[in-house]
């Protein structure tokens, strides 16, 4: 069992995920960020690792990724700066980026890597299911590492069953079909579609992204998912401001 696991089976509602970009703002904050991230109450943290041609990415993630990779980011240089994430941070790490890097990196060389400095998963949003289960599911599993899929509004239900089969950490869903960073509309559209979700019943825990920028979103998602998972709201925050208390403030707002 790895730490996302143990998460899920310790804590079955209100998990809270934060995502940020690896290297930004500053190239050498990546460890830090996740340090300040734990001590203020997160359970669960998303490192982005930057691609020059993010497609699920809306433009506060773009621009925090293309600052980051002209700063010099890339995959060697974050799994250099994770070599000692273990002795500092308890809570589940997943890397979350595009396929491209992760191909050029080598998938084995990939998830060794991952295992290596102790992140427990990926979300690779355009990494294709077919190809996952045929070339890379028996790689990731001899690292332990979770592969975490999108489900979408317009994912079908065989669709959904057969991730769910497939998953061994948690199942993402996605708010709407949108890119990072557009405010979840709470509508009866939002409602239906989480709550037959819900209604499937499936093994694995989910969890709500896209759009998740206050409480009210965040107390939303909690009622049809395990938790919820902010981006794009928190890089805003880091581009402003990355300091401890701007930090602190920002988490008070979901667990007060």
């Amino acid at each position: 069992m790895n730490r996302i696991n143990q998460l899920f089976q310790d804590k079955k509602t209100d998990i809270l995920s934060i995502y940020y970009t690896a290297g930004f703002p500053g190239l050498g904050d990546t460890l830090l960020i996740a340090e300040e991230l734990e001590r203020a109450g997160a359970d669960m943290l998303e490192i982005g690792f930057p691609y020059s041609d993010p497609v699920a990415d809306g433009p506060v993630i773009q621009a925090s990724s293309k600052q980051a990779l002209d700063s010099g980011m890339d995959l060697k240089l974050l799994f250099q700066q994770l070599k000692d994430l273990r002795s500092k941070v308890n809570i589940p790490i997943l890397l979350m980026g595009y396929v491209n890097p992760m191909l050029q990196f080598g998938v084995e060389n990939f998830c060794k890597a991952c295992a290596a400095v102790g992140v427990d998963g990926c979300i690779v949003p355009d990494l294709p299911m077919v190809e996952y289960e045929e070339y890379y599911q028996e790689t990731f599993k001899k690292y332990n590492l979770s592969n975490i899929f999108l489900v979408t509004p317009q994912t079908s239900e065989d669709r959904i069953r057969k991730i769910d089969s497939l998953t061994t950490g948690f199942i993402y869903l996605v708010s709407s079909a949108a890119t990072t960073g557009k405010n979840l509309q709470l509508s009866q559209n939002t409602d239906d579609y989480f709550a037959r979700v819900a209604a499937m019943n499936l093994k694995n825990p989910t969890m709500i992204g896209f759009g998740i920028n206050n409480k009210e979103t965040f107390q939303k998602a909690c009622q049809y998912a395990n938790g919820a998972i902010i981006g794009t709201a928190f890089v805003k925050v880091l581009a402003a401001d990355k300091s401890k208390e701007s930090i602190e403030k920002f988490m008070a707002e979901f667990i007060s």
